[in-house]
């Protein structure tokens, strides 16, 4: 109403949702979605990528849950199938995955916020399920 404080209506809670993404050189893609971001999930996200990509290099950056241990271990364990390399500290402009994340913002959210935490992660997974990305990969490591 005008002259009245605007007041937003808040549930107070604290719900997450993660996601992990890659893209490869051939166009293919993946992208996962985790109530936790930590070593576990990542573990396992880099499970499906074997699986998917079978050999691969794996650019990363320096999250916290990337440089533990077991994810060190398992990086060991396979290294004659992943080669993992870090993207320089503070440089997300040569990560495409960062413009995946950007262009998503936009079109998960659209015009209005999504009216429960259910559906926000259900827009999020239909539009990482089903958006093709087209970006020169390249460009980006080359930057």
């Amino acid at each position: 109403m005008k002259g009245s404080k605007p007041r937003v209506k808040v549930t107070g809670s604290h719900k997450k949702t993660f996601l992990f993404g890659s893209l490869s050189l051939d166009g293919r893609q993946l992208f996962r979605q985790y109530g936790e971001m930590n070593s576990k999930t990542f573990l396992q996200y880099l499970k499906c990528l074997k699986r998917k990509y079978g050999k691969f290099v794996f650019f990363y950056d320096g999250a916290p849950w990337h440089k533990e241990e077991r994810v060190k271990e398992f990086f060991e364990k396979n290294r004659d199938f992943i080669i993992p390399v870090f993207f320089p500290r503070g440089s997300p402009e040569l990560n495409p995955v960062e413009e995946c994340w950007r262009q998503g913002k936009g079109c998960i959210l659209g015009s209005a916020y999504p009216p429960s935490f259910e559906e926000l992660k259900k827009r999020i997974s239909c539009y990482y399920r089903t958006k093709r990305f087209h970006l020169t990969i390249i460009n980006y490591l080359c930057h």
